[in-house]
């Protein structure tokens, strides 16, 4: 045995050196990992959006950038009262007449803790019916222009 710890030290002290090594590098990994997650997360975020940024008022062709919404009187206004709560897509896909509009803001207000519009109510329902009218397209058109062939077996 003594032969032993002359030949490889003192396995004890060693054992402790190993472990002070490994509590070390883990106490180091722990300080990192904190300082990761309180100081990194805490700091302000940096503006990622270039000098060339969307403005919020944006219009590309015709459509509101931001929202997606189609340029028109009152626009504003219903970015404004109706964005606030959902997406604009939402009134993208509905195409209602004015009764089916009023209605819908009726039932938000209802349902939905949606403020009374006063006068606004008129500026959405009027943009909402110019722009995204009800119509009845049924299904597909037919195909035009098709030169059919002749299937062989």
């Amino acid at each position: 045995m003594e032969s032993r710890d002359k030949k490889y030290g003192n396995t004890k002290s060693n054992k402790w050196i190993l472990f002070g090594f490994i509590f070390t590098i883990g106490l180091v990994l722990v300080s990192f990992i904190a300082y990761l997650l309180y100081f990194e997360s805490n700091k302000e975020p940096e503006n990622m959006v270039n000098e060339q940024a969307i403005s919020d008022n944006e219009i590309e062709n015709g459509i509101h950038v931001r929202t997606g919404l189609k340029e028109g009187e009152g626009l504003m206004t219903v970015v404004t009262h109706c964005t606030a709560c959902h997406s604009a897509q939402l009134i993208i896909q509905n195409r209602m007449n004015k009764e089916r509009w009023n209605a819908t803001i009726r039932w938000m207000q209802e349902t939905q803790n949606l403020w009374p519009l006063g006068e606004n109510q008129e500026v959405i329902v009027n943009y909402l019916v110019k722009n995204y009218p009800v119509y009845s397209k049924g299904r597909r058109e037919n195909l035009q222009n098709i030169e059919w062939y002749e299937l062989s077996e």
